[in-house]
């Protein structure tokens, strides 16, 4: 067991499980997006939008080979959310925050033009990136019906597999899976937080009854009355 999980056929499984559980993660967030169900912090998208083509970008620059169908499919479907956040999404398109995101993605584009590594860029995109998720985190936990729970999920599993599938401790490679394990298993975090602080603001008036708050009614019983004797009434 221990060697077909080290062999390329396992790892290609991975990976090929990676892009599946991708797909199956975005097509009900596309698609609640587009019914108004589900709204997308724009300010979230458009980041990861700009950071998932660039981890693709240095990903086929390093040479990666199986994991590069689950960076295709991010790529993809961040900047397909992302355009659909514009007009059905929530929060600010391009706030100051966003700006110093953009600048720092330019940076980072820059080191990787004169020293010929995508090690900078990806690294600059993903810690400032990682500022960015926190709008979604925070939003996920203040409104947990705004996001789609599957997506999450099966993003996060999908990571994952990303992750194994590399093969090896190639750390520019393993960069951007680890850092969607991170954000997507904050953003699960802050849902679960969310629906339960909710769950605990709604108490059932049964509920109520038997945590105590009963209420005891008294009855006084009629006193009695004493017969009359006769012939003690006046005729």
């Amino acid at each position: 067991m221990t060697a077909f999980l080290a062999s390329p056929d396992a790892l290609w499984l991975c990976a090929a499980l990676s892009a599946m559980l991708s797909c199956m993660a975005y097509f009900p967030y596309i698609k609640d997006t587009l019914a108004g169900v589900t709204q997308p912090q724009r300010a979230s998208w458009l980041i990861w939008a700009v950071l998932s083509s660039i981890a693709f970008a240095s990903q086929v620059a390093e040479g990666a080979a199986q994991s590069l169908f689950f960076a295709g499919i991010q790529c993809s479907a961040s900047i397909v959310i992302f355009l659909l956040s514009i007009r059905k999404g929530a929060g600010q398109l391009l706030s100051g925050r966003d700006g110093c995101v953009l600048l720092a993605a330019a940076i980072g584009l820059g080191l990787w033009y004169a020293t010929d590594s995508a090690t900078y860029a990806l690294a600059t995109t993903i810690s400032i990136s990682l500022l960015g998720g926190t709008v979604t985190v925070a939003k996920a936990y203040r409104d947990p019906d705004s996001e789609t729970l599957s997506c999450w999920v099966l993003g996060l599993a999908a990571s994952v597999l990303a992750a194994v599938s590399v093969g090896g401790l190639n750390w520019v490679l393993l960069a951007y899976p680890l850092y969607l394990v991170t954000l997507k298993g904050s953003i699960l975090m802050a849902l679960y937080l969310g629906n339960r602080r909710d769950a605990a603001m709604v108490v059932p008036p049964l509920a109520a009854v038997r945590s105590g708050a009963q209420t005891t009614i008294r009855v006084t019983a009629p006193s009695p009355v004493a017969p009359v004797k006769p012939g003690s009434l006046a005729a």
